[in-house]
């Protein structure tokens, strides 16, 4: 579970198009961590389009679990 305050951070949250694009992650992805119980997430509408947003370190936390630090490193550095 998030930490108290954990959602007003600043960088401490990402959509999951800025995922794709930093993380290399696709939606499927996001929504197999969301129903594993490992990503928390609140819904989001910008100019009629619908989003996800989620907490930055328990995407990387899932990336980490799910393909390995080296994969999280890789993609960090591009």
């Amino acid at each position: 579970m998030a930490e108290y305050g954990e959602w007003n951070r600043k960088g401490a949250t990402l959509s999951d198009v800025t995922a794709k694009k930093e993380y290399g992650v696709d939606q499927e992805f996001i929504i197999k961590g969301i129903r594993a119980g490992k990503l928390e997430y609140r819904e989001g509408v910008m100019w009629g389009n619908p989003y996800l947003r989620i907490l930055r370190n328990q995407l990387e936390s899932f990336i980490s679990e799910e393909r390995g630090q080296d994969s999280l490193l890789k993609e960090k550095r591009d």
